[in-house]
């Protein structure tokens, strides 16, 4: 039996008796006017963060959803997409694309805009997506990616890559690990399944989503997930594992590296109104200005003396001068 074997049978099982809390340890469903959350997709709220950011939802965009889970984030998707197929939601275990489906029908009874149609569930996973090049505008997965080794969630980044129309999204909450996780509790494959073993680290991570090819990364929330602690995992000293939401471009990778925003800021403070590095990046005097990490580093360098780089908030909404 392989890994994925064993988080199929561990999802077919949650998926006829949910365990509430399994993944979603602090956070509660996004909570949208007018929208109704069955408490049976509640229970079934398994992931570390959500993927659901309204500013990313504009235009009636359609939606491939990969592990469809209870429901709910395909639900919160169709919220901004009325219309019959909006949400593809795929998923590989029969078991809970059934509990999705029957939790969507208890959704339209409870949510009088809302209609079975607007999803659409399909068998299929991360690395076959049943969907052609360029077809949708975002592929989301919360907590879904950080189950896989690192190689197949290469081959998974670059299938949510192939599917994206340019410019479309990927939008995705996982664990991510403080520091690397040992390899005993990496072969553990009922932890790896439950969101506890897989991690990367936030710098792996990014880096296969940017090998994959997308050139802009936006980190919407980094927040403390998970402690491993040393008794109970065998570990010489606690780890921590966190969540993290990010936004990812299908755009072309500039000649000087993918733009990676973490909610750094440039701030000019010289004698001048303003700051101009004649490559695009205009700075007025005394107003925080978003730049992304690639950015800031080179104004560090460039004028340190007259330009403060305010540290990461891992919370970033757009704007700035990149």
């Amino acid at each position: 039996m392989t890994y994925l074997d064993t988080a199929a049978q561990f999802y077919g099982e949650v998926a006829q008796t949910p365990q509430i809390g399994l993944c979603c340890v602090q956070s509660s469903p996004l909570q949208l006017p007018g929208l109704t959350i069955p408490l049976q997709m509640q229970e079934m709220n398994y992931g570390c963060g959500t993927t659901v950011h309204p500013a990313e939802l504009v235009n009636n965009p359609t939606v491939l959803y990969v592990g469809v889970g209870g429901g709910l984030e395909a639900l919160q998707f169709a919220y901004f997409s009325r219309r019959p197929g909006a949400v593809i939601a795929i998923d590989p275990v029969p078991e809970m694309r059934e509990a999705a489906a029957r939790n969507l029908e208890i959704a339209a009874q409870e949510n009088s805009w809302f209609d079975p149609s607007f999803v659409e569930i399909r068998s299929g996973d991360a690395f076959k997506l049943p969907v052609n090049d360029d077809s949708v505008d975002v592929v989301a997965q919360n907590c879904l990616f950080n189950i896989f080794e690192p190689e197949d969630l290469s081959h998974a980044l670059h299938e949510a890559y192939r599917v994206l129309k340019p410019g479309g999204r990927l939008q995705m909450s996982d664990p991510i690990a403080t520091r690397p996780i040992p390899e005993h509790l990496q072969q553990d494959e009922r932890l790896r399944a439950m969101c506890l073993s897989g991690a990367l680290t936030y710098d792996d991570y990014v880096h296969r989503v940017i090998s994959a090819g997308f050139g802009q990364v936006e980190i919407r929330t980094r927040r403390p997930y998970r402690l491993l602690d040393s008794q109970t995992y065998n570990l010489p000293e606690p780890l921590l594992l966190e969540s993290l939401d990010s936004v990812s471009f299908k755009v072309i990778i500039p000649e000087d590296g993918a733009c990676i925003f973490t909610g750094k800021t440039a701030i000019y403070a010289g004698s001048e109104e303003y700051f101009d590095d004649e490559v695009g990046h205009i700075l007025q005097k005394g107003i925080p200005a978003a730049v992304c990490d690639k950015t800031a580093g080179k104004l560090a360098k460039l004028v340190p003396e007259n330009i403060m780089i305010t540290d990461s908030t891992w919370h970033y909404t757009g704007g700035g001068c990149c």
